[in-house]
């Protein structure tokens, strides 16, 4: 029985016996010894309601009778406000229950795993049942089935027929009821029902879907022009390839690879040779190198009939110029130069960057200063957003006091390059190899977090003079903790103009958010890579003095290099070389 006053007035006014989870913290809180100091009584046994359980033989230190009062209500408040919070959390969890357990809530849950596992005629069933049992679905509900409807005919490893057909009539069922229920569809649900218009072969419906987003102001993705695009090169409608194109730039949704490949082959196949012309130049400024797929769909281009009759056997050469400084260097766009049998053959490039194959030099496409700058700012402008920015202001700071470097080294990469512990030898094998390649020797830049620079390795006496040595020289920046060095020896080498040397691949969602327009080509000029190997030692692989991109020269030769596997940085890179095999013709 409770002794006190106040506490059984609170238990007493209670409209239900509390949780049993109230029980539990009120025992918590009378064993960890908190006093409360209860008008010179002793409280020696509290009684609870769930199983009898009993505190017993718990102190209370007296008080001077002038207090008592005052602390009787303070403990009584304080017991009360841990009882309503018990309360209140015992609620949210019984309500969390009750929303789990809900039909619709299972059959979302029953949904998705039928969609992780490919499992249609399961999900088909489910949706029957809920219908049977009158369970509301929502528009969740509902994409979760068209997806599955959309995607089980390509899933399909025997592609039945009937099997295709059930999912392709259910599909448009579904959707159907959908707009019974008067539920609203969104992207995800005119991209399902676009694959299903493909998988009837029927790329206008695929189109007219597409151009319906309109209608209730949603704004076509990528992924939604798809069905469409692919069914019309599928069937070689090239004009009907093309106005899904057209549709898509009206809206700046842009084309990648595996559209601009099967715009090149519908085209090619048509015999429009301008057409691959205005692709290819496309695949040029997005792509730069292309896939071992979309280059054998480039030779089979050069090496056919309509490829050998388009272009003008004479131009005016002064135009030619004049567009290869308008493109910025490597490319002229005014179209196809000379006439005849094209010469394609795979071929690779000189350190100097001449075509083993036809002798043509590639040229090294400037960037931009003021690009330059530009990143840099917004680069900064990131950093600040996703570390604390405080402490990047007082990297660039420090930057500034220190620099100008002419290398800037990721410390973590090239220590833990093919090893399994961090190693100092290896970076300093780096540091002083790239020092001894620069003009003024002096030391690069190394990035290290600041774990690796106490502690573990680093506290090795010849680690530590080390880093000492390369600290005294303003050479060596530790990172603070909890921050990505991603963002510091990036800003650093571009706020620099100079080479970086990692063998990251950047694939990180980090370089997601740096886009696909400046970043690849700084890469490209400043990431030195490199190698270990007991035959040869520490080898770098400095930048190339050539860009790396689809070149079209002024002969109307075209070089479009391969993309290489990430891991094999030693293998030279493969490019297709296209010429014309008998000469061209030059209008003085």
């Amino acid at each position: 029985m409770l002794r006190h006053p106040s506490l059984f007035s609170f238990f007493s006014k209670a409209p239900s016996p509390p949780p049993p989870c109230l029980h539990i913290t009120l025992f918590k809180l009378l064993s960890r010894n908190y006093t409360f100091q209860l008008c010179n009584r002793s409280l020696t046994t509290i009684s609870m309601a769930k199983k009898s359980r009993v505190v017993e033989d718990v102190h209370i230190s007296p008080l001077p009778s002038s207090s008592c009062k005052s602390q009787s209500i303070s403990a009584s408040t304080k017991i009360r406000e841990i009882a309503q919070e018990s309360i209140s959390s015992h609620s949210k969890r019984q309500t969390k229950k009750i929303r789990r357990e809900a039909p619709e809530n299972v059959l979302r849950h029953k949904l998705d795993m039928c969609s992780k596992n490919g499992k249609l005629h399961q999900a088909l069933h489910l949706y029957d049942e809920a219908h049977e049992n009158q369970i509301p679905l929502s528009q969740y509900h509902y994409n979760v089935l068209l997806y599955l409807c959309s995607s089980f005919p390509s899933s399909t490893d025997n592609n039945e027929d009937d099997q295709i057909s059930l999912a392709l009539e259910r599909g448009f069922e579904i959707f159907h009821q959908m707009g019974i229920d008067q539920i609203p569809p969104n992207e995800a649900t005119f991209t399902s029902l676009a694959r299903l218009a493909a998988a009837k072969e029927d790329p206008v419906m695929a189109f007219d879907l597409i151009k319906k987003m309109k209608n209730y102001n949603i704004s076509p993705r990528l992924r939604s022009y798809g069905p469409a695009l692919f069914g019309f090169c599928k069937k070689g409608d090239a004009d009907g390839a093309y106005a899904v194109e057209a549709h898509m730039s009206t809206l700046g949704v842009s084309p990648e690879e595996p559209e601009l490949a099967a715009l090149v082959k519908v085209s090619a196949d048509s015999g429009k040779g301008e057409k691959v012309y205005q692709f290819l130049h496309q695949l040029r400024s997005s792509v730069r190198q292309v896939s071992e797929s979309t280059a054998k769909i480039l030779e089979t281009w050069f090496q056919s009939h309509a490829a050998a009759m388009v272009g003008d056997e004479k131009w005016d050469q002064a135009k030619v110029k004049e567009g290869v400084v308008k493109c910025g260097g490597g490319a002229h766009g005014i179209g196809w130069l000379g006439r005849g049998k094209w010469k394609v053959i795979r071929s690779v490039m000189e350190d100097d960057g001449v075509c083993r194959a036809c002798g043509e030099r590639l040229v090294c496409i400037d960037i931009d200063p003021v690009e330059t700058e530009n990143f840099a700012s917004s680069l900064s402008r990131l950093a600040c957003e996703k570390e604390v920015k405080a402490d990047f202001t007082r990297f660039q700071e420090w930057l500034a006091r220190h620099g100008p470097f002419e290398a800037v080294v990721d410390g973590a990469n090239v220590s833990l390059h093919d090893q399994k512990n961090f190693s100092f030898r290896q970076l300093n094998s780096i540091v002083n190899g790239i020092r001894q390649r620069s003009q003024t020797k002096k030391l690069p830049l190394v990035i290290l977090h600041s774990r690796r620079v106490k502690g573990g390795p680093a506290d090795h006496p010849n680690n530590k003079k080390l880093l000492e040595k390369w600290r005294m020289a303003g050479a060596l920046y530790a990172t603070p903790p909890g921050s990505n060095d991603d963002w510091y020896w990036l800003f650093a080498a571009v706020s620099n103009k100079c080479l970086l040397v990692t063998n990251d691949k950047m694939r990180d969602h980090l370089f997601e958010l740096l886009g696909k327009s400046f970043f690849p080509r700084w890469i490209e000029k400043h990431q030195v890579r490199f190698t270990f190997s007991r035959g040869n030692g520490l080898t770098f692989l400095m930048p190339p003095p050539y860009s790396i991109v689809i070149q079209e020269s002024e002969r109307g030769h075209w070089h479009i290099p391969i993309v290489t596997e990430d891991d094999d940085i030693e293998t030279p890179r493969q490019w297709v070389c296209a010429s014309r095999a008998h000469g061209t013709s030059l209008q003085q």
